[in-house]
């Protein structure tokens, strides 16, 4: 039975029998083998920059991220199996993790607006294809500002599916990107990739394919967290865009240029500062407070969670706000001067085909 057709009258309890027999079967079928060399560059001289868990969902594992030190690029490793995507991904961006991102996307529309800023300063874009739109908040918050844009997305979720029911897109495809270019090149004058090639397998087969998908003359944006932000290294695990074990790859803008001029695009320009979305704190804060007060009713936990439970959840979130409020606070006031110093957390490129 998929999750799509479970009962939703207790969607929790539906899902917790899976579950329980997945993580039953045991958790080392959800990672490949370690790696002793850089998925980017092949170097050999690695060392750990990270170990966590989840602290997103709180789905049972541990996960560490490795950097190299030729090439300075940050992978999962040991990196997640297509069982462990499988798992993980379950009920994060749809299922019962569905509402949350929403609401996250929601709240962020002027972001998701300023995303098309790079592009617009230098193209007026036809047909745009965002690959991995997840729900199409991008496409939808853009298109108010381009009306004369029309919208396609991409997605390996059935979230593409519920954008084009909803009119966000004007067309939607699920599938895999790479393996869909013959059905998807000569259509599009502009592609985008916000915070899409973190969560893949082989970024530089995905940038390979954009190559393909694109005309000469053609555009492609791209925005990605930034592995050389500052705040990655004072918060540690509690930095939001390390997001285990969501993100596979965290590749520095240096890395990304050089790979995407290999297989034949030009930078036109690029933002450092701009991107950044300032919720370091404020993430960190959330992250470490759902960690130790836990007590919600989740179906990779054993059973739900006693009434005592609940209620001591309720009222140690009640507790954290005032920390919350400072920790957003001081998100705001640091940011404009962060943003010229090395403390943004994302990036974004713009290239065209050559």
């Amino acid at each position: 039975m998929t999750a799509s057709s479970l009962p939703e009258t207790d969607p929790v309890a539906a899902r917790r029998p899976q579950y329980q027999a997945d993580i039953a079967a045991g958790l080392d079928r959800f990672f490949e083998p370690r790696r002793d060399d850089c998925p980017w560059c092949g170097g050999t001289r690695l060392t750990t920059r990270l170990r966590t868990v989840d602290l997103l969902q709180h789905k049972p594992g541990r996960f560490e991220l490795s950097q190299c030190a030729d090439c300075r690029h940050i992978f999962q490793n040991p990196r997640l199996s297509l069982a462990g995507l499988e798992f993980y991904y379950r009920d994060c961006y749809d299922g019962l993790g569905e509402k949350q991102m929403a609401d996250m996307f929601e709240g962020n529309s002027a972001n998701l607006k300023d995303r098309a800023s790079l592009l617009t300063k230098h193209h007026a874009a036809k047909r745009w294809l965002d690959v991995g739109t997840g729900h199409g908040h991008f496409c939808r918050a853009a298109a108010e500002a381009l009306p004369d844009t029309e919208f396609h997305g991409l997605d390996m979720s059935a979230g593409v599916e519920l954008a084009a029911e909803h009119g966000w897109i004007t067309r939607g495809f699920r599938g895999n990107f790479p393996e869909m270019t013959a059905e998807l090149a000569g259509n599009y004058d502009v592609l985008s990739m916000f915070h899409y090639l973190e969560h893949t397998l082989d970024p530089k087969a995905e940038l390979a394919a954009a190559a393909e998908v694109l005309a000469p003359g053609g555009y492609l944006v791209i925005e990605l967290p930034d592995p050389e932000c500052k705040w990655g290294r004072v918060l540690g695990k509690y930095w939001m865009p390390w997001l285990q074990p969501q993100h596979l790859n965290l590749m520095p803008i240096a890395n990304l240029r050089a790979a995407a001029e290999e297989v034949g695009f030009t930078v036109v320009d690029e933002q450092r500062g701009e991107p950044h979305s300032a919720m370091d704190m404020a993430a960190a804060a959330m992250l470490w407070s759902n960690r130790f007060i836990g007590g919600d009713d989740v179906p990779w936990q054993p059973k739900p969670p006693s009434g005592l439970r609940k209620l001591l959840r309720k009222a140690s979130m009640v507790l954290t706000v005032p920390m919350m409020v400072l920790a957003f606070i001081g998100d705001q006031l640091i940011a404009p001067w962060g943003r010229k110093h090395g403390w943004s957390n994302a990036y974004r490129v713009l290239l065209t085909r050559n």
